[in-house]
């Protein structure tokens, strides 16, 4: 009778340890979950802080996106020395208390004593402020991970022998902090409410993780075992093999993200999309059952790379969506199949923490590469198109016949590529612009070619070598005549239309045209006529015309943006103008009489100052009767150039009767809003001119102009006071400030009105 009621009072309890049993991998799984959550949010939160000390530049993120790999490298290596050297109970309690360090550092913030970013080393200057700044709580977060999986390994449930799923959960909760930040956090949050709510996130992950350390401490460590993975080759070059697969797709985040961003907007919104994507990728396959079977992934790779190998070097990209959709569904699918290829090759749950840091080195390795090597050696972005050509060697199978066999099928292919790249450089050939429907007809037999021979990997390999080659060496119409490359992006100088004009891009933007002969084919001589955006009777030449007489004259001038220089030949005797330009290879373009004589002919004696006009207008000693906003990055606006703060700045250094023209041309941006509801706060009018009357880039090489004029009062402005259209400030939308801005909700107004 006894023994029937103690069994009977036991009942409920191994009811209950079941239950909590059962439990378990919920409780791993929302821990991770939260963990990355956190960890993923604070990156485009971060990064948007210190946009304002660094111009608005695409490579912050690729700096940032190398300091996060970095230090994931060093979470990861700390998990792996944690679990080496402590069982679980007494490493739960040592990660608990570096959790317990890491809530008495927050708020997030830039640290202080950080103030302007040096002329040379802006790289190295920007990962030490993200390690100041955020490297302690980014290392906590990023040792969760493989310590949750590991300990979840150790706890002899059920599901515990394949703890890599948990990577799945962890990924999903980076891709949702991802997806959240640009369409519920940056467009209703300021920056100070963001960081708020991320303490109170850290509070409730380090809540769960004292949890989980109460089961953590209850767990042996985990029996040694001996997984189907370790008896193919030696753990050497097991590793370089998951060193390899990881360093690939880390460096093509940090390529497509460079590459999409310089023509849109230097923009958290943007720089998460493709992050975004790479996390994504790891939820689906890092499962029992991925979303895509492995092998349509692989069989799916040579129509996405095919027609990219063709057009992702050189050409005009007019159908920027079609490119944009196209590039992301190609680094989906490379990405895919590299991380399908790691999960398949993972080890046993005793080497977890070990697969891991090899994972994270190669990691470092490719994000390196792309954002810290690649711009030091190359004078243009030929990262990418390296590491397109790297994943198609990530292909199972490539090497199956051997590396003999390899070498054979690629030597056609491979020593016409390099022919083409060593006559081009002894002996550069320009192709007439008649040539480019031939040219174009070459590039799709080349992408036929591609695909009918996808199914042998080598001869694919090389022709997508050769494309590459082709396509950055040789453009019909185009005459290459210099590249260089800055923190700031690659500037190109060529000439166009047979020798007609010269001139300077970024990205798909041209930043000036110099005419060098007239239509009857003799030399263009004299000072040089502002092309582009800057022609005589354009928005920006009626702006400064209408300004100069409703004052009698121009004193100081500033001209925030130096492209070629062009604005300089607008200038009038007597005036004073300074240059504000932070790329100093602009600077020295600008300044080459045998590129762009502009400067040296109508402004020989403007300083021109080097930094971010942000810093550099409020420092200046002058007052200004006109400043000019003229900055961009390819076609993006530095969006910090146009906040409240930057406004108020602008104005401490303007003349009582001072005006403020603003150019904002941008193929996806409606900023016209943005800049009436800063002026607004200000109590400044506004009015706009939409620019229609300009010829066409290939034969006047004029180009179509947005621009705005700020004054305090419409009288400042004369001319243009009665003749453009005025702004009112636009009440739905908040005003922009260095805590608050909206890309997303422009970027629709832009494409869908409204």
């Amino acid at each position: 009778m006894s023994l029937f009621h103690a069994s009977d009072r036991m009942a409920p309890a191994l009811d209950r340890q079941a239950a909590v049993v059962r439990f378990l991998p919920f409780l791993y799984g929302l821990t991770l979950f939260a963990s990355a959550l956190l960890l993923f949010s604070i990156q485009p939160m971060f990064a948007k802080m210190v946009l304002p000390k660094l111009g608005g530049a695409p490579a912050v993120w690729s700096v940032a996106m190398v300091f996060f790999q970095t230090v994931l490298l060093a979470g990861y290596a700390y998990a792996h020395l944690l679990n080496r050297a402590l069982p679980p109970r007494r490493a739960a309690m040592f990660h608990l208390v570096l959790i317990g360090i890491t809530a008495m550092m927050l708020p997030i913030a830039i640290a202080p004593g950080w103030d302007a970013p040096p002329s040379n080393g802006t790289a190295l200057w920007l990962f030490g402020l993200f390690a100041v700044s955020i490297g302690v709580p980014f290392f906590t977060l990023s040792a969760s991970a493989p310590l949750l999986q590991t300990w979840f390994a150790a706890s002899g449930h059920r599901q515990a022998s394949n703890p890599y799923v948990l990577y799945a959960a962890s990924n999903l909760g980076s891709f949702a902090a991802l997806f959240a930040y640009p369409i519920v956090i940056e467009p209703f949050l300021t920056l100070k409410t963001q960081t708020a709510a991320w303490s109170v996130g850290f509070a409730l992950f380090a809540l769960l993780s004292s949890i989980v350390g109460v089961f953590a401490s209850r767990a042996a460590p985990v029996a040694a075992q001996r997984g189907p993975q370790e008896e193919v080759g030696s753990r050497t070059v097991e590793r370089m093999r998951w060193m390899a697969l990881a360093a690939v797709p880390s460096g093509l985040v940090i390529a497509v993200t460079a590459y999409l961003t310089t023509d849109i907007a230097a923009a958290p919104f943007l720089w998460v999309l493709p992050l975004a994507i790479y996390l994504l990728t790891f939820v689906a396959v890092f499962r029992e059952r991925p979303w895509i079977a492995h092998a349509n992934v692989v069989r799916f790779v040579p129509f996405a790379v095919a027609p990219l190998a063709v057009s992702l070097i050189g050409g005009d990209k007019v159908f920027w969506v079609t490119m944009i959709a196209l590039n992301l569904v190609a680094f989906a699918l490379l990405t895919l199949m590299c991380h399908g290829e790691l999960y398949a090759r993972r080890p046993a749950p005793q080497r977890l923490t070990e697969f891991y840091l090899c994972t994270s080195f190669g990691g470092v390795i490719g994000g390196a590469f792309a954002g810290l090597v690649a711009p030091q050696i190359f004078n243009g972005n030929y990262e990418y198109p390296i590491l397109i050509a790297l994943a198609v060697l990530c292909m199972p199978g490539i090497f199956a016949g051997g590396f003999r066999r390899a070498m054979t099928e690629l030597w056609p292919w491979l020593v016409p590529s390099a022919a083409l790249a060593l006559v081009w450089y002894v002996m550069p050939v320009q192709l007439p612009a008649t040539l480019e429907l031939p040219f174009q007809v070459l590039l799709a037999l080349m992408a036929a070619a591609m695909l009918f021979q996808r199914q042998r990997l080598m001869p694919f390999f090389g022709l997508v070598v050769m494309s590459f080659a082709i396509t950055a060496l040789w453009r019909p119409g185009i005459a290459p005549l210099e590249t260089a490359r800055s923190f700031f992006g690659v500037h190109r100088v060529a000439e166009i239309a047979d020798g007609k004009a010269r001139i300077l891009y970024h990205g798909t933007t041209i930043h000036g045209a110099q005419r060098l002969r007239n239509d009857d084919g003799t030399p263009a001589e004299g000072p040089p006529t502002p092309l582009t955006y800057y022609y005589p009777g354009g928005p920006l030449a009626e702006a400064i015309g209408a300004t100069r007489v409703a004052h009698g004259g121009l004193g100081h001038v500033a001209v925030v943006g130096l492209g070629t220089g062009s604005l300089a030949c607008h200038r009038k005797a007597g005036e004073a103008w300074t240059f504000f330009e932070i790329d100093p290879v602009v600077i020295r373009m600008a300044r080459d009489p045998r590129l762009f004589r502009f400067l040296s002919s109508c402004a020989p004696d403007a300083p021109v100052v080097v930094g971010d006009a942000r810093l550099t207008v409020e420092a200046a000693p002058d007052r200004y009767d006109l400043i000019v906003l003229d900055a961009f990055s390819s076609d993006s606006i530095p969006v910090h150039l146009l906040t409240r703060e930057a406004l108020t700045g602008y104005l401490s250094k303007l003349s009582p009767r001072g005006v403020i023209v603003a150019h904002i041309s941008n193929r996806h941006l409606d900023l016209a809003p943005v800049v009436a509801n800063v002026a607004r706060s200000q109590g400044l009018v506004t009015f706009l001119r939409e620019d229609d009357s300009a010829g066409g880039m290939m034969t006047t090489f004029t180009a179509n102009a947005r621009v705005v004029v700020m004054a305090r009062e419409a009288t400042d402005i004369g001319s243009v006071a009665g003749s453009w259209t005025r702004l009112h400030a636009d009440r739905t939308s908040a005003v922009w400030t260095d805590d608050y801005s909206n890309i997303l909700g422009i970027m629709l107004r832009r494409k869908f009105g409204g």
